[in-house]
């Protein structure tokens, strides 16, 4: 006799056979959704260099939105001045020119020459901006950072690469966003001409980009007065193998041969590790422990290869570890209230080491 609960029984309540079906259903859209996520899609991020500078880069999330970069002080810029420069792979790279705090009220700054006459006869320190990915140089953590320096009464440059903010469109490359960057630092060390010193700030993506860039002016004996890098890590590879994201693919086989390697075949690799022992101008590394973008251990293991090539120098490699309980992650280290006296000490002894 056939029990009540016989597929084949017309007496099936069909409520159970809607459920079986159901689950059926279930298993067969979440074996196509696995095949997509991690068969499909890594196999197209292998092959595509768009995708892969898509998702290094992020210039495509342009925010914050509708910025008039024409007019900084609509956003709270004050004494800033708007202006552009061709690279010299002739690239148009939109820029900020943002005066120290004594200078806000000085009437007589009014052009583009009244403020780059200013930056040839000032004595005062002069911090270079180079951005991570994303965003762009109004964004507002961006924006914190330079109020920082201008309270410091420091002067500020600050510029988007290609592809960033109301720069120009161009391939974007490693090289290219580096190129950009070593124009700006080239120009505003011939208009300086030695009169103030000049300190680079590299944050996050910034750091593999102002690390580079330094190597490259290294092997041409050209130096800043010291180099500043924020949230760093070792190399594109390692960073891309410890980013969060990553985890969700890293137990898979093909994991390294799929994310990682193309990354190094396009010529991707931002190797500050390898690129730091080129530079010779005192260093700072800042990193906060609960950096969920960029892990702490990444900012350490770049430290302990500035050491091996330059040796336990404080005096040319420092570190500031700042305690997770401060809660200031990737992008926030600007709020920590240490980090003034941090900067005017390293600022200080920098200069007087050049000087001596």
């Amino acid at each position: 006799m056939c029990n009540n609960y016989c597929l084949n029984c017309k007496n099936v309540p069909q409520t159970s056979i809607q459920l079986t079906r159901y689950l059926f259903w279930m298993i067969k859209v979440s074996i196509i959704t696995y095949l997509i996520i991690f068969g499909l899609l890594p196999i197209i991020f292998h092959y595509s260099y768009t995708i892969q500078k898509k998702i290094l880069f992020l210039n495509f999330v342009q925010w914050p939105l509708n910025v008039d970069f024409s007019k900084p002080e609509s956003i709270g810029m004050k004494g800033t001045r708007n202006f552009y420069l061709k690279t010299d792979q002739q690239v148009k790279i939109g820029l900020w020119q943002i005066l120290p705090q004594s200078l806000l009220n000085d009437s007589t700054i009014i052009t583009d020459d009244d403020y780059e006459a200013v930056l040839k006869n000032t004595k005062q320190p002069i911090f270079l901006y180079m951005h991570g990915n994303s965003g762009n140089r109004a964004s507002n953590h961006r924006l914190e950072l330079y109020k920082l320096f201008q309270n410091l009464d420091y002067h500020v440059v600050c510029f988007d690469y290609r592809g960033y903010g109301d720069s120009e469109e161009a391939e974007l490359s490693e090289m290219g966003v580096v190129n950009d960057s070593k124009s700006v630092l080239e120009w505003l060390l011939k208009i300086v001409n030695g009169t103030a010193p000049v300190f680079v700030w590299g944050h996050s993506l910034g750091t593999g980009v102002s690390v580079h860039v330094l190597a490259l002016l290294g092997t041409e004996k050209i130096q800043p007065s010291g180099l500043f890098l924020e949230s760093p890590f070792n190399n594109i590879a390692d960073e891309l193998s410890e980013h969060p994201l990553a985890q969700i693919f890293k137990h898979l086989p093909w994991f390294h041969w799929v994310i990682v390697e193309p990354f190094y075949n396009n010529y991707l690799r931002f190797e500050s590790d390898k690129h730091i022992k080129k530079i010779q101008c005192p260093i700072m590394i800042l990193h906060a422990k609960d950096d969920n973008i960029i892990p702490f251990a990444l900012g350490e293991k770049l430290f302990e290869a500035a050491i091996n090539y330059h040796g336990n120098n404080t005096n040319q490699i420092q570190m500031t570890r700042i305690d997770a309980s401060h809660g200031l992650g990737h992008k926030y280290i600007c709020r920590y209230k240490d980090l003034p006296n941090i900067i005017k000490s390293f600022v200080y002894e920098a200069h007087k080491n050049q000087t001596d």
